[in-house]
């Protein structure tokens, strides 16, 4: 094993003078464009979409956080998941601690054991839209309107008249 630091002779020549200039130049050009990278990162403001897609199953709810992680939602007590992610209106990650005491209008979605695991607070325009759990309007009440006309399970239904999944149609 050789320790000794090589000889001047045996090391390698350096770079030709037009390579180093060439690559003095490449790297003034790399750091000339550098202030202009975060700029590029940084979203447009007024091409955000005011309305955020939540998914199908989300639910409409009114929320208010008393200790976290216990919550009211829609006045009843619930509690938040270990991991719950709650995200404002404008969809960045917020802390349940600051919204204590807050009544707010959100989707969310519960997990496996039925804690609620992710929250949306709603702004203006998502608020105005209607979601299948939506609490009913005057015009519902008055004509029927959004009603679930699909079959409906008392648990009263006998055993051999529940539909059967995945079996053949024609049957």
């Amino acid at each position: 094993m050789n320790r000794c630091l090589p000889s001047p002779a045996t090391l390698p020549r350096s770079l030709p003078r037009r390579f180093q200039r060439l690559f003095a130049a490449a790297l003034l050009a790399a750091l000339g464009a550098l202030p202009t990278l975060p700029a590029a990162a940084q979203p447009d403001p007024s091409v955000l979409p005011t309305v955020r897609s939540f998914p199908a199953t989300a639910l409409r709810g009114r929320m208010t956080v008393t200790a976290p992680p216990e919550i009211v939602m829609d006045g009843k007590p619930d509690r938040l998941s270990p991991g719950a992610r709650i995200r404002d209106a404008q969809n960045q990650l917020v802390m349940s601690a600051p919204a204590v005491g807050q009544p707010l209008l959100v989707n969310y979605l519960r997990d496996s054991a039925g804690l609620v695991h992710q929250v949306w607070v709603l702004n203006r325009e998502e608020a105005a839209l209607r979601r299948p759990n939506s609490a009913p309007t005057l015009l519902d009440a008055l004509f029927g309107w959004n009603a679930n006309t699909g079959p409906v399970d008392d648990g009263k239904t006998p055993f051999d008249q529940l539909p059967v999944y995945g079996a053949d149609p024609r049957r």
